[in-house]
């Protein structure tokens, strides 16, 4: 994959213990050379300081960091603290999410959508921030219909959004399709895949129901057979996921964002079976 991109996100972790776990699992996954790491932000925006602490870390270890940016539920003073003090910290990179709606459709705040924030930390800052956003390759869970997903996507591009990294998926027709739908409206970006590792089948399956990523049926009846063998799982989930990774470079996408889920194992596999088939990460 040597001229391809290839990044991997962390989740801020919530007790000290997960927090030394994940600096062991940082410091294995720097060897990889990345070109950057996403810090997520957590369900309500309940670990903002916790992204930024994260992000902060990896930036002072001498890694680029890209903290996630949400929108939904802050005022415009708030973001422009936010992105203030990551700019002074010289935090080059921003991922600017909507963020998810609080469950009572509560207090909204001054934005409500990712193409506002976008807008006005560009119009904030000008070109200091590298910026991404997301992508729905199989749709976002709320959106209306595709065209609707289709024409929110473009709005972000064109509010200043540098490229995009998808929800994760494992039907790559969906990916090349969205990239296809894309680039007939006259949008041209990179669309960086999002890849998630399969390791555990339960958790992945609660996971894809909330978020809108399918899990193709013979991939799940497949896992599904293997019961508790956590160690067939993973071979076959390594398999799945690689095959995917290849067919993806082979038509044209520009690389990959991985989804660590905090462990180093999971991505040090993909990229070592990615390398023998002749890519370089």
């Amino acid at each position: 994959m040597s001229s391809h991109h290839f990044s991997i996100e962390f989740f801020p972790p919530k007790t000290p213990e997960a927090c030394e776990r994940l600096r062991e699992t940082r410091r294995q996954l720097y060897q990889l050379s990345p070109e950057y790491f996403s810090v997520t932000r957590g369900a309500g925006g309940s670990t903002s300081e916790g992204t930024q602490d994260v992000a902060l870390e990896i930036h002072n270890e001498g890694q680029r960091a890209a903290p996630h940016v949400t929108c939904i539920g802050t005022t415009r003073e708030m973001i422009r603290e936010k992105i203030m003090d990551y700019k002074s910290k010289g935090i080059r990179h921003l991922v600017a999410l909507r963020g998810d709606l609080p469950s009572a459709y509560g207090v909204l705040g001054e934005f409500h959508y990712a193409n506002e924030l976008v807008e006005f930390v560009r119009a904030e800052t000008g070109d200091w921030f590298y910026m991404d956003v997301a992508a729905y390759p199989e749709m976002h869970p709320q959106a209306k219909s595709p065209q609707d997903d289709l024409d929110n996507f473009v709005r972000k591009i064109n509010a200043g959004a540098d490229a995009a990294i998808t929800q994760y998926f494992y039907n790559p027709d969906a990916y090349f399709r969205f990239v296809e739908n894309v680039q007939a409206q006259g949008v041209n970006v990179p669309i960086i895949a999002g890849i998630m590792p399969i390791t555990n089948y339960a958790s992945l399956a609660r996971f894809s129901d909330t978020c809108g990523a399918e899990i193709p049926r013979w991939i799940r009846l497949k896992l599904e057979s293997y019961g508790d063998d956590l160690e067939s799982i993973r071979e076959f989930g390594l398999d799945v996921v690689t095959r995917l990774c290849e067919h993806l470079l082979g038509g044209g996408a520009p690389g990959f964002h991985f989804y660590s889920l905090n462990q180093a194992a999971p991505v040090e596999a993909l990229c070592e079976r990615l390398r023998q088939s002749g890519y370089r990460t």
